[in-house]
């Protein structure tokens, strides 16, 4: 068996708009989200109705032994306009939940924005405007305000890159914009700033034993042929992806190879004196979400222009700087999301930060799969591939431990099937299926296995 430290968080995740349903209720105002309808169809207008039934889902956690429990607030449910007035109803909905979940001996771990921007500040703009990060710190403030004595790990921002990547380039996410570049790189600041603004305010709010992260979703990205032109795509691609959001949050700059290689799309003047300084306060930690590497070659201008993975070569629309690059489709087994399986991505970026940041503290934040589930008679769900797939990473992860990579928790997305962005409900990534008809849940075969890694915290090493 491959043990973990001592007092290692072991935890599952996951977002507000993805489970709880209720859109409107206790005075709740719309998200982007609730305005948004991606290519499935789907809303999230009931999802697993964890709204309601909470208690039932905090219970489900206690069965498994878990420790720690990732969750968003929305921020829509407490400001329904995104500034006050508070509305106090739901305030009390998560304070409700934080003590459950307290009293179970499960650790709350809250991230505060988990892409369900108030629509109203959307109206004034949105996370193009910087009034928007202004907005964000304050709403920051009221929940360090109310749940600062019970809550000490905060995770501030989900995912900067999704957000603009998907939400302002190909409009798959809300608020639904296409091809606006200089939005999409206007969008990374303002969410970075926004982080930054809320971590002064976590300072001055809440006591020194609070632990403040922000997540990313950072990229392993690999050349797919040993030559110098593959080698710069990774450099440009690993840019974008990576370095434009570690470098500000832990070296105080923006990477110069980035902002050059940027200047196409933007001169990079919505970056104001004293930025950089405010996006690099401290960290306590880092959480890092993880799914699938990412292959890139340089592209010839030759052949088929949209690649297997759905990335497209050219034109910059996606990858400003990256015109010349492509994305190649990757051997081996994939997800239902067609995505690579491959857990030594988890671990080289593990070893990386590990390496160019010494000391720092990692999470993993997120790390799961979706499959086909075989659902069988007397509540019995099969997903042996999800097992395979979890254990693996669970192996990748204890690997950089062992060599002195400083992990504190593992988080696996996600407790239950739920709403899946623009794939709606057709994707399921739970440990727990949910019957979306009758909003029963039953336990797969991962929800066991998980329970039995979390109560030994350890997992079986794999056959020699």
């Amino acid at each position: 068996m491959r043990a973990f430290p001592d007092g290692f968080l072991w935890g599952a995740a996951t977002s507000s708009y993805q489970i709880e349903g209720s859109p409107d209720a206790d005075g709740k105002g719309p998200s982007i989200w609730d305005r948004f309808v991606g290519e499935s169809g789907d809303t999230g207008d009931v999802a697993c109705d964890h709204y309601r039934r909470w208690q039932e889902d905090v219970d489900l956690m206690a069965q498994l032994g878990l420790n720690a429990y990732r969750f968003s607030i929305s921020w829509p449910r407490l400001f329904p306009s995104g500034r006050p007035p508070l509305e106090p109803r739901g305030l009390d909905h998560y304070a409700r939940l934080i003590d459950a979940l307290l009293e179970h001996g499960i650790e709350p771990v809250v991230t505060l924005y988990h892409w369900d921007l108030p629509a109203a500040l959307e109206d004034e703009g949105g996370w193009r405007s910087r009034d928007t990060t202004a907005r964000f710190a304050e709403y920051a403030a009221a929940c360090f305000d109310a749940y600062g004595d019970r809550v000490r790990w905060w995770l501030t921002i989900n995912e900067p890159w999704i957000v603009g990547l998907l939400g302002y380039l190909h409009g798959l996410h809300a608020p639904g914009y296409k091809g606006d570049v200089l939005g999409e790189v206007t969008v990374f600041h303002h969410l970075l700033l926004a982080h930054g603004l809320a971590a002064e305010a976590l300072r001055d709010h809440v006591s020194a034993q609070a632990q403040l992260s922000i997540t990313l979703n950072l990229h392993a990205v690999r050349a797919a042929r040993e030559t110098a032109a593959d080698r710069d795509a990774v450099r440009r691609v690993d840019g974008l992806a990576n370095r434009l959001f570690l470098d500000p949050l832990l070296r105080g700059r923006y990477p110069a190879d980035v902002v050059e290689d940027t200047r196409g799309v933007t001169d990079w003047s919505f970056v104001r004196e004293g930025d950089e300084q405010t996006i690099a306060a401290p960290l306590d930690l880092l959480g890092v979400n993880y799914y699938t590497p990412t292959l890139v070659a340089a592209w010839d201008g030759a052949g088929r222009r949209e690649l297997a993975d759905g990335h497209a070569p050219g034109r910059g629309t996606a990858w400003p700087g990256c015109e010349d690059v492509e994305f190649p489709a990757q051997p081996g087994r994939r997800t239902s999301m067609g995505w690579n399986i491959d857990a030594g991505g988890l671990r080289d970026i593990l070893l990386r930060l590990h390496d160019e940041h010494p000391g720092l503290s990692l999470v993993v934040t997120e790390n799961g799969a979706a499959f086909e589930d075989r659902v069988e008679a007397a509540g019995v769900v099969r997903d042996a591939d999800r097992v395979h797939y979890l254990h693996e990473h669970l192996v990748a992860l204890h690997d950089a431990i062992e060599v002195g990579v400083g992990v504190r928790g593992y988080f696996l997305w996600s407790l239950l099937d739920n709403f899946e962005w623009t794939y709606g409900y057709s994707k399921r990534f739970g440990i727990f299926y949910v019957d979306f008809s009758t909003q029963e849940r039953v336990a797969k075969e991962s929800a066991r296995w998980y329970r039995d890694v979390v109560t030994s915290n350890a997992v079986e090493a794999p056959p020699p």
